[in-house]
């Protein structure tokens, strides 16, 4: 019986993934090879021996300790795409939000309750002060053209405006997705100086964090409508505050609101909610749950952060997952230690991420014990599995 963790309330689709005659899962399970959650932080958490994967139920992976599970040979495995119309629907309603004082609107609209006869009147008189500009025609930089960001310009492309993308590691999948109409910004300062509307749409890494600072904002046109449904961090909060008291940012939308930013004028704050629709949520779960019951039944690696991809139909009756740094000669020796007892290697694959490295090796016998122990003992091993496949 495989025993799985959950550290938040997982949709019910998704854990109908792992079969009850086979996975045993709740919140109270001990010694998991496998953790589920969306949002809980981890990373006071002492991780249980037994830990093979972890799970998360969305896209981004801060309240994982990625590196220590890194070298404890845990895979961490995310759900990149599956709550990617959710975001890109409240983004578009950031855009019109932006654009339009919808918000201030609706507040003003709010304060006329018990006026009586008088609210037609007071709602005519005082409308001209939350009006605003149409999108049609303006431009839309997408910054990060993932699968948000390219349903985002697709979308906003439908919408009339004109949509310029940036992003020098698109992927081809991405890039087959993007609509030919819009343009690609080799250089993020092009895309800064064109655009009336800036959308940002990125992982939080060192790269990333405080991207959006003073210099960039001095490129941007004064005026400019900021959206931020990536992280907080991604964006410099005082050069954003100064930003803002100049007028040179006009309006800032973000999903990741902190203390200081709803200090600041001209912000509209949205509470984290880009994933939060049940739809989004049950994909996420049904998707985090496939991908750790294949690693779990099949060795296989889709979507980790941590250790590359690294997928193979099975060969053989019996399954050997090896991982380890990222080091030369791993495979010859792993290779020599089961040519020397005569175990026949059926397929392998192997593939590297960084620092580490994973190998599927299919085998035509079970390996004993002893062999086991020997691969274990190479430098550089992490972690080392027998898994014997299902027909």
């Amino acid at each position: 019986m495989h025993k799985i963790l959950t550290l938040n309330k997982i949709a019910e689709e998704g854990l109908a993934v792992l079969p009850a005659d086979a996975y045993e899962t709740g919140p109270e399970v001990k010694n998991p090879e496998a953790v589920i959650l969306r949002s809980f932080k981890m990373h006071d958490m002492d991780l249980p021996v037994s830990l093979l994967a972890i799970g998360r139920a969305g896209s981004g992976v801060n309240n994982i300790p990625v590196e220590l599970c890194s070298k404890k040979g845990i895979v961490i495995f995310n759900t990149p795409g599956a709550n990617a119309n959710a975001v890109k629907e409240l983004a578009l309603a950031g855009l019109l939000l932006a654009s339009r004082d919808i918000a201030g609107g609706i507040a003003y609209a709010l304060t006329l309750k018990g006026k009586g006869k008088d609210v037609p009147g007071l709602i005519e008189k005082n409308k001209n002060q939350f009006a605003g500009a149409e999108i049609k025609d303006k431009t839309l930089g997408v910054v990060g053209l993932g699968k948000i960001g390219v349903m985002i310009a697709n979308s906003a492309y439908d919408l009339g405006m004109k949509v310029i993308g940036c992003d020098p590691f698109i992927s081809i999948e991405s890039a087959w997705g993007l609509s030919r109409n819009v343009c690609r910004a080799t250089q993020l300062d092009k895309l800064l100086v064109e655009s009336d509307y800036i959308s940002l749409h990125m992982p939080l890494n060192d790269s990333t964090r405080g991207l959006i600072n003073a210099e960039k904002f001095s490129r941007m046109k004064k005026g400019v409508k900021l959206l931020n449904f990536s992280r907080g961090e991604i964006v410099n909060a005082d050069d954003l505050a100064e930003a803002l008291k100049l007028g040179k940012v006009s309006r800032y939308v973000t999903d990741f609101p902190d203390a200081q930013v709803l200090d600041m004028e001209n912000v509209i704050a949205i509470p984290h909610l880009g994933a939060s629709t049940g739809e989004a949520e049950t994909n996420c779960a049904v998707m985090a749950a496939s991908e750790l019951r294949d690693f779990i039944e099949n060795g296989n690696i889709k979507n980790s952060v941590n250790y590359p991809d690294c997928e193979l139909e099975p060969n053989a009756d019996f399954r050997m997952l090896v991982m380890n740094k990222n080091i030369p000669n791993m495979v010859g020796q792993i290779s020599s230690i089961l040519a020397k007892d005569g175990i026949n290697i059926v397929e392998m694959l192997n593939k590297s991420k960084g620092d580490y490295a994973y190998c599927i090796i299919d085998l035509a016998q079970k390996p004993g014990a002893q062999i086991i122990e020997d691969i274990h003992k190479i430098d550089g091993v992490i972690k080392t599995r027998i898994i014997q496949i299902k027909k």
